[in-house]
């Protein structure tokens, strides 16, 4: 983490306590912010805690208990539940927190209600968008004033910085931009060949694919059309396709359909997709709205390209035909283009590879990520200075 983490103050008699607010803890970006949040400050000088508004917990959620993070959790009623914003409160008060951090709107509406009338500081993250994005005029009415009385307010790219301003009236001058981060991942290529032959993928094989949630707003039936096109040329390649979702029977038989079902791989699935990820030559997003993917983050870590549709966030991680290449959305043809290049040109796609890490590491790594909410954290008056763990685990 280098020097981010050597602040030479002593640390404060008193942690500052800092309670994140989510409607889970299971599989997603979110939870994994949250966790690499959680992990990578100064046990000294921050103490952590998570409440689940969804009622359950989720494995991301679990997995921190089994290490001896408190996190709770509460059932949201259906309707607008003042119960919650009570029990919140109630939570509030008897851990004596400094700070709530609520990840997305309603948990923020919610937050910033149960904080009133206590000491309690309240952030909010912003960690993606609809698709399609649509206004509710209710939000022009109440969300400039909460948000004015919110401590600070985060998006996690311009683009969603830009949403938060024309769709929920938020000013643009409150509103702080922190892109998500991860740990650097490291390759291990006899456990990617492993994953390979695993999978029936010969090892000399040129494999594009994903890491994702099977879900329409990701518009993986775009990829499998671009790959359907590519495969016509490169009947050798192979798709893999790593993840679940409520897409993925549309997306099997699509796979037959386009006649490429031999060449795609679904894994389901997977809890830890390290291995499948090194297991890809070109990364694939092929989203119609995306805030900061994690995945397209590991990717880059390992010094893998990405092919990915011009939207959301983006074209600020991936500089088109630097580290990756940006295609509008909903182009096929123009993806599979894509794909065609940097297969044929092996010396083009490690470029890209080596200058996607090297942006990573500047960018978008969990300590650039955690530092700068440890600089939010430490606006508290009581706590100006709040450093972080050496590394998270």
């Amino acid at each position: 983490m280098g020097d981010a983490g050597k602040i030479e103050t002593l640390p404060p008699q008193k942690p500052l306590r800092v309670l994140h607010l989510t409607f889970n803890m299971g599989i997603g970006g979110t939870e994994q912010v949250i966790r690499q949040l959680v992990q990578g400050m100064a046990p000294e000088w921050v103490e952590s805690e998570i409440l689940c508004i969804d009622g359950h917990i989720g494995p991301v959620g679990g997995a921190l208990q089994q290490l001896g993070v408190p996190v709770h959790k509460v059932a949201r009623k259906q309707g607008f539940d003042w119960s919650l914003t009570a029990a919140i409160r109630k939570r509030l008060r008897e851990g004596r927190f400094d700070v709530v951090h609520c990840h997305q709107y309603t948990p923020w509406i919610y937050g910033w209600l149960g904080a009133l009338r206590t000491n309690t500081k309240v952030v909010f993250t912003e960690h993606g968008r609809f698709y399609p994005d649509r206004y509710r005029y209710k939000a022009m009415l109440i969300n400039p004033l909460i948000a004015l009385l919110s401590h600070a307010v985060v998006a996690i790219s311009e683009a969603t910085k830009d949403a938060l301003v024309r769709f929920e009236f938020i000013p643009r001058k409150k509103i702080k931009v922190i892109y998500n981060g991860v740990l650097p991942l490291s390759r291990n290529d006899q456990e990617a060949q492993k994953v390979r032959a695993n999978l029936g993928i010969p090892n000399c094989a040129f494999v594009v694919g994903t890491v994702s949630r099977l879900d329409p707003v990701k518009n993986q039936s775009m990829m499998l059309q671009a790959f359907k096109e590519f495969s016509k040329s490169y009947p050798e390649a192979y798709l893999l396709m790593v993840g679940d979702g409520p897409d993925k029977e549309k997306l099997v038989l699509l796979a037959n359909e386009c006649g490429i079902s031999k060449r795609t791989v679904f894994t389901g699935f997977i809890n830890n997709p390290r291995h499948y990820l090194s297991a890809i030559d070109v990364f694939l997003l092929s989203s119609h709205t995306e805030g900061t993917s994690m995945t397209l983050l590991e990717a880059m870590s390992l010094e893998i390209p990405t092919v990915a549709t011009r939207v959301g966030g983006n074209p600020e991680i991936i500089v088109d035909g630097v580290t990756g290449m940006l295609i509008e959305p909903n182009m096929a043809s123009a993806f599979s283009v894509a794909l065609e290049k940097l297969h044929q040109d092996p010396v083009l796609k490690q470029s890209m590879g080596k200058a996607a890490r090297q942006r990573f590491d500047g960018r978008f790594s969990a300590s650039v990520m955690v530092y700068q909410y440890k600089n939010i954290y430490g606006e508290h008056k009581a706590h100006p200075q709040v450093p972080l763990q050496a590394r998270i685990d």
